[in-house]
């Protein structure tokens, strides 16, 4: 049963059920875990990331990227690309899911919550201040960030000091969770475009009380900056030697 696409659906799946889930906690109306804040929604995500990874690598994906940027990243990085489109619909299918199953999960929240735009921001994200080109810039640079720290990681040099051994899914929540706290007040840090456009597509065809609209106008900008700069993190991996 396990293979590499099935590991990067349910450990996307579990992402997005995970990280989803701690937004919809904070901003859906009678949550127990309602206005808790960006302490908690930052620390949730890197939490699910972790969670995402395990997973992954449990159904059958060693790499466990769980991210089209990550996916693309690393075949820039290794000039293989035989498995990108595959590994990306199988990330974008598990991200979907995931976030049909936040819906259901708090389905008795979505009615008690008045606020069209929370209940989107529980699906995908929007920035603190809408200029597409800045946003656009902070979705390249937190990416970058996530793709090339991530491969120092678990390169040669960092292996050959003892300092991963098999922490390597811990230190990449904790990477994602820098991320948000560092990078992540500007765009909602999405760095994943299938974290971002998977819950979208499923904000936009669920039967949610009271939804508005799905802001296709921004949607863009959270996949194609982090796949930018996924691709360019990929070339200073190569350039650097990883």
């Amino acid at each position: 049963m396990t293979s590499p696409f099935f590991g990067e659906f349910m450990g996307t799946l579990v992402l997005i059920l995970l990280g989803d889930g701690v937004v919809a906690g904070v901003l859906l109306k009678r949550s127990k875990a309602e206005g808790s804040g960006w302490i908690v929604i930052t620390t949730g995500w890197a939490l699910a990331v972790m969670a995402g990874v395990f997973t992954a690598i449990a159904c059958g994906s060693k790499a466990a990227y769980i991210n089209p940027a990550v996916t693309l990243g690393f075949a820039v990085s290794s000039g293989d690309y035989h498995n990108v489109l595959p590994l990306i619909a199988a990330q974008m299918l598990g991200a979907i899911t995931g976030a049909i199953l936040v819906w259901v999960h708090f389905l008795p929240h979505w009615k008690e919550t008045p606020d069209p735009s929370a209940k989107l921001g529980v699906f995908c994200t929007a920035p603190a201040i809408r200029s597409a080109g800045a946003n656009f810039i902070s979705e390249i640079i937190a990416t970058l960030v996530l793709v090339f720290v991530g491969a120092a990681i678990f390169s040669k040099t960092v292996a050959s000091v003892g300092l991963v051994g098999n922490m390597g899914p811990y230190l990449v929540g904790s990477l994602v969770w820098g991320i948000g706290l560092s990078l992540g007040g500007t765009t909602g840090y999405a760095i994943n475009p299938a974290r971002d456009l998977g819950p979208r597509i499923a904000h936009a065809i669920l039967p949610i009380a009271g939804k508005g609209g799905s802001d296709w106008g921004y949607a863009p900008i959270p996949v194609l900056g982090p796949l930018i700069g996924g691709a360019i993190a990929g070339v200073l991996i190569k350039a650097v030697g990883f």
